[in-house]
């Protein structure tokens, strides 16, 4: 992401220039941070996470959205745009007219990069951390196969299970589904140089 050389911006006068944008911004603390397109790794890592989920919850009251749904952190004034967001029950929007802007997700799944890797570790993750409504948060990997999920255990406590392989899955557990690596990297051509990965497991710490 890039700031963008522009003077203060109000949430409002944010998201006025958000809506008729042909990019997405992200938006904190009055500034505006130009968010760059997807390589083809994390395209197919993004459709085959939401087949796999999408077939679990399906009938379940449960919503997946992609990358085009905005998502404001209350408590921070974060917008930016998860690569994936699921709800669970009824989705609350900041403006339940144009319902463009969730307020609610249960699970945010982010797909990693070499240029957002540190970012999404970081301050997007206190950010999210900040959300009620958050049970898990999801990184995956575009240059091994390697899925870490944190979960919610109690106020101010988050665990960390990894998954590493292609023969290894991972729980997620606010929605009683499982996520296969094999499936998740389906068809996805690691980048040349890449590290091997031959193990397969979970572990919690």
């Amino acid at each position: 992401m890039t700031a963008q050389p522009r003077s203060y911006l109000t949430e409002t006068e944010y998201l006025e220039r958000e809506r008729v944008s042909t990019i997405k911004h992200e938006y904190y603390a009055g500034e505006l941070f130009a968010m760059s397109g997807a390589s083809e790794a994390h395209n197919l890592i993004a459709s085959n996470v939401n087949a796999s989920l999408y077939a679990q919850i399906r009938g379940r009251g449960c919503r997946i959205y992609p990358s085009d749904m905005r998502i404001r952190v209350v408590k921070t004034g974060l917008y930016t745009y998860p690569d994936m967001t699921i709800v669970c029950g009824t989705p609350e929007f900041a403006d339940t007219t144009k319902r463009d802007t969730l307020l609610n997700p249960t699970i945010i799944i982010e797909i990693l990069s070499p240029s957002t890797e540190r970012y999404d570790r970081g301050v997007t993750f206190q950010n999210y951390r900040t959300i009620p409504s958050l049970k898990e948060y999801i990184l995956i990997a575009q240059n091994k196969h390697h899925i870490e999920r944190y979960i919610r255990h109690e106020e101010h406590t988050w665990l960390l299970t990894e998954a590493v392989g292609l023969d290894a899955t991972i729980v997620l557990a606010s929605i009683q589904s499982t996520l296969a690596l094999a499936d998740a990297y389906e068809l996805v051509d690691l980048a040349p140089g890449s590290p091997a990965e031959d193990r397969a497991g979970s572990d919690e710490a």
